[in-house]
């Protein structure tokens, strides 16, 4: 079996991915920064993160049915060249010197907007390059280079904030879309045609009965929106308790620390280890996010809540790239971009949900409580999927594609 960077077009989607992530990976920290600088109030900040995420949630199943019924790979140039524009304003307002909020949210919200379109095409690109048995090595390359970006990307930030301001961190993502879409309109990528062409509703409702036809799938799903709504309750109380109950800000940039080298040396596992059941071992170890939550809620040592939290991130960094393998192999590729859809939809809403609720209970009960709760969540909703036997069977994928599971709700 050769290796999938030998195949010319994965070494080209390859290149385009990383050369995109490294560029969000210096976005997050100089955004934070450049509102903060242009107007002093946290609530702007507030404004601007919730108008990249809003559209993004609301528009992810339309850009899943998009990338399903025409070509993925057109789908994520023309997703590609609207976030360059929109991270370009931003860049260009920031430069001026006089940047407005309102120009700087508008763009914000665009490039949410096309986020929507370009999420659900990852895996169907990857999928339409690469054969079967390549995709667990093309999933763990990227999701090694998508860490080590993570990884790299606050010092990167650092610098180029420091060496020129935050506007050319933009101009620098917008370049990194810039090249991901010339390297995308350069390759070739099978797209398996719609058999029948219905209706948004009706695409939208095929979907969600392919997505409940299995249960490992659902009920994983479930379990992982469970997990990323808690990793927002750590993240929006954890750094309090680490400055005030653990040693200083110091220990809290150590856990985020740990935590990226976590997720580097979890995908880099993922590309080489080849478990019987996949979705069960990947669910197990995500269980393990509730040790970090639960010893934050003690206020145990700070070594061992760093130590937990690094494993913990492990575990994420090695199940993002078996999932995609597995979900590529088990849902037919005419729906593909549908289900990825509402796999983003459902981890990407629960955030949000927990970033509300943390403060609220933490203001109720104390910030131990709140901890705590996510904790016995994370590993009642993970370890539990153990109990549903689709999780329990799902083997290593089979080369073979599957026959959509909807397709006898879709002939009623």
């Amino acid at each position: 079996m050769s290796h999938p960077l030998r195949l010319r077009t994965f070494r080209l989607l390859f290149l385009g991915r990383t050369v995109s992530a490294v560029g969000d990976a210096v976005v997050p920290a100089a955004l934070v920064l450049a509102v903060l600088r242009a107007t002093g109030s946290t609530a702007a900040i507030a404004l601007v993160l919730g108008a990249a995420m809003v559209p993004r949630l609301l528009l992810l199943p339309l850009g899943g049915v998009l990338a399903d019924r025409f070509d993925a790979r057109r789908v994520a140039i023309l997703a590609d060249l609207t976030r360059c524009a929109t991270q370009l304003v931003v860049g260009i307002e920031l430069l001026g010197g006089d940047p407005s909020l309102t120009s700087i949210t508008v763009a914000a919200a665009l490039g949410g907007a096309a986020a929507a379109f370009a999420l659900p095409t990852a895996s169907p690109l990857v999928a339409g390059t690469v054969d079967p048995a390549q995709r667990q090595h093309a999933n763990a390359l990227l999701g090694t280079t998508a860490n080590a970006s993570r990884l790299a990307g606050p010092a990167l930030a650092g610098a180029l904030i420091w060496a020129a301001g935050p506007g050319w961190a933009f101009v620098l993502d917008a370049g990194s879309f810039a090249l991901s879409a010339a390297l995308l309109a350069v390759i070739r990528v099978r797209h398996v045609p719609q058999p029948a062409r219905r209706s948004l509703t009706a695409d939208l409702v095929h979907g969600w009965h392919e997505v409940r036809a299995r249960s490992w799938f659902w009920s994983s799903l479930l379990a992982h929106g469970v997990w990323n709504g808690a990793a927002a309750v750590l993240i929006t109380l954890g750094p309090a308790v680490a400055v005030d109950r653990l040693g200083g800000e110091g220990v809290w940039l150590l856990m985020l620390q740990a935590g990226a080298v976590g997720m580097l040396a979890g995908s880099v596992l993922a590309g080489r280890l080849r478990p019987r059941r996949p979705v069960l071992l990947a669910n197990l170890g995500l269980a393990g996010y509730a040790a970090p939550l639960v010893l934050l809620a003690v206020a145990a040592p700070a070594p061992a809540v760093v130590v937990a939290y690094g494993i913990a991130l492990a575990a994420l960094g090695y199940l993002n790239p078996v999932w995609e393998t597995v979900v590529q192999s088990q849902f037919p590729p005419q729906v593909l971009a549908r289900v990825t859809s509402y796999d983003w939809l459902v981890s990407l809403g629960a955030t949000p949900v927990g970033y509300a609720l943390a403060p609220l209970a933490a203001r109720a009960w104390g910030e131990p409580a709140p901890l705590a709760a996510a904790g016995v969540l994370v590993l009642v909703a993970c370890a539990g999927t153990a109990l549903v036997p689709g999780v329990r069977r799902l083997a290593w994928p089979a080369p073979a594609t599957p026959e959509p599971a909807g397709a006898t709700v879709a002939a009623r």
